[in-house]
């Protein structure tokens, strides 16, 4: 009996996916550019806090953001509003970013163009690009986009054991926020507790305690992003 050749596809395209994202992240250090990929849930605040960020950045760097969704252009519209430069892109169903679909929002601002992440001309000056990823806290954390920097968000409401029931996304990120701390009050949410699952996912991620809507903590985040994207320039 001829020898059945067991063709092993997820380990194909996770190979291939990261090839390309090594070429993409190269482009935009040639090109002075930082990317940082921020991933949560549905409904934890993502667009909302960088509604507040773009207060807090107005003045001190140029920054756009590429929003992800399966359908529908109401963050990129809200962006818009607030003054920031704004990309939609849809994933046609697809839960995750990977770095082809990262590359085509870089495209979109001008600032990687080229077939294979070539770095061949800046339209746009940009310092900063927020990749705002589909909200999952499995798909999203598979993928590598390309980025310079993975983030995670969790909201309050959510519960601190999240890093316990979803270990990829926090051995991955750099960066926890735990947002909506405005709401702390009114549930059961362990502050010390979430620094501690996450660091048993992660020992060196930094967490960061912030509220959109009432500013705690947005001076810290903005000061973090500044040192990193100043880092990625040197």
């Amino acid at each position: 009996m001829e020898e059945i050749k067991v063709i092993e596809l997820k380990q194909s395209v996770f190979e291939d996916n990261d090839k390309d994202a090594e070429r993409l992240r190269s482009g935009l250090k040639d090109a002075g550019v930082f990317l940082m990929n921020l991933m949560s849930s549905p409904g934890s605040g993502k667009t909302t806090l960088l509604l507040s960020l773009a207060e807090k950045l107005a003045g001190k760097m140029d920054w756009a953001v590429i929003e992800a969704d399966i359908d529908s252009d109401v963050d990129a519209a809200r962006m818009i509003d607030a003054g920031v430069r704004s990309v939609q892109l849809h994933t046609g169903g697809m839960c995750h970013l990977d770095a082809d679909m990262t590359r085509q929002g870089i495209a979109e601002l001008g600032i990687v163009e080229g077939d294979m992440g070539n770095t061949v001309g800046c339209r746009e000056k940009l310092d900063l690009v927020v990749l705002e990823n589909v909200g999952n806290l499995v798909c999203p954390a598979e993928f590598d986009t390309g980025a310079c920097l993975d983030v995670t968000m969790l909201s309050v409401p959510e519960g601190d054991d999240k890093p316990l029931k979803y270990p990829l996304m926090y051995e991955k990120c750099s960066l926890l926020i735990v947002s909506k701390m405005d709401v702390l009050p009114y549930f059961d949410f362990d502050t010390e507790k979430v620094v501690e699952y996450a660091r048993m996912r992660n020992p060196e991620i930094e967490v960061l305690f912030v509220s959109a809507k009432t500013g705690e903590g947005m001076d810290e985040l903005t000061d973090w992003i500044e040192k990193r994207v100043k880092e990625w320039k040197s």
